[in-house]
């Protein structure tokens, strides 16, 4: 049901559109606006500017639907590692293995809450940095200890890469500009001349639909860590909500 979300209300959008085109424009002879070839350039040239926008608000999408499965890989990774902790230093195995366990709920719990707190990953990740350096000194092998600091960075690159995908919004302007064009091209068809009126009435229902759910999907897809939001566009998170349970049992 989830998936139909937007499609729902973008419809509702559109029904209400129609309703006062018919109802209200037509009946009342509010629709001043001649048919022109002018009307159908500028229709066409919206579609195509809220495509290309689209299309740059994908690409950062279909990265981000990578960083949950890398994040869960580079985690278990090191906490597979530091099994070779055990024979040299028990107690700094527990406690490393403990404190991966800490960075996932950290990861999962901002996750859950929509909210990236980077400073309280950091110290997550610090005591994990702190405890490899003590493996170190403990004599763990050296390409293990490469392999660990590895992972880390790549946790550490993937958490930065959240926090940027979170906080910044794709081009302002270009939104406003998109919006701009939507509500101008909207009410010049609202008001257009359109016989018979139930086939105009079809049409601008049509073009209505697509330009408005265009602008709810990109605006959706902005921000494609929105767990629990409704939202139409979430990347999917279980790899990471269940990791922990998996490490455990193992």
């Amino acid at each position: 049901m989830k998936r139909f979300n937007l499609i729902m209300k973008a419809g509702a959008v559109v029904v209400i559109l129609v309703a006062i085109k018919l109802l209200v424009v037509d009946r009342l002879g509010l629709d001043v606006i001649g048919s022109s070839p002018v009307i159908t350039a500028i229709v066409a040239g919206v579609i195509f500017t809220i495509a290309i926008i689209f299309s740059g608000v994908l690409t950062d999408y279909k990265e981000s639907e990578k960083i949950p499965g890398e994040l869960a890989a580079a985690i278990k990774s090191i906490y597979r590692d530091t099994g070779a902790l055990k024979k040299l230093d028990e107690a700094l195995y527990n406690e490393m293995r403990r404190h991966i366990l800490e960075l996932l709920e950290t990861l999962t719990e901002n996750f859950r809450a929509n909210r990236w707190r980077l400073r309280e990953i950091d110290l997550k990740i610090k005591k994990v940095d702190e405890d490899i350096n003590a493996a170190f000194e403990k004599g763990l092998i050296p390409p293990l200890i490469v392999k660990m600091r590895n992972d880390l960075a790549a946790i550490d690159r993937l958490i930065y890469r959240v926090e940027i995908i979170m906080e910044t919004d794709f081009i302002p302007a270009a939104y406003h500009i998109s919006i701009i064009a939507i509500f101008s091209v909207l009410a010049i068809l609202l008001f257009s001349k359109m016989t018979p009126a139930y086939q105009g009435a079809v049409l601008f229902g049509a073009v209505s639909f697509v330009l408005i759910s265009l602008m709810m999907l990109i605006n959706d897809m902005d921000n494609p860590f929105e767990y629990g939001k409704n939202s139409a566009a979430d990347v999917d998170l279980k790899i990471l909500f269940t990791l922990k349970s998996c490490l455990e049992e193992k």
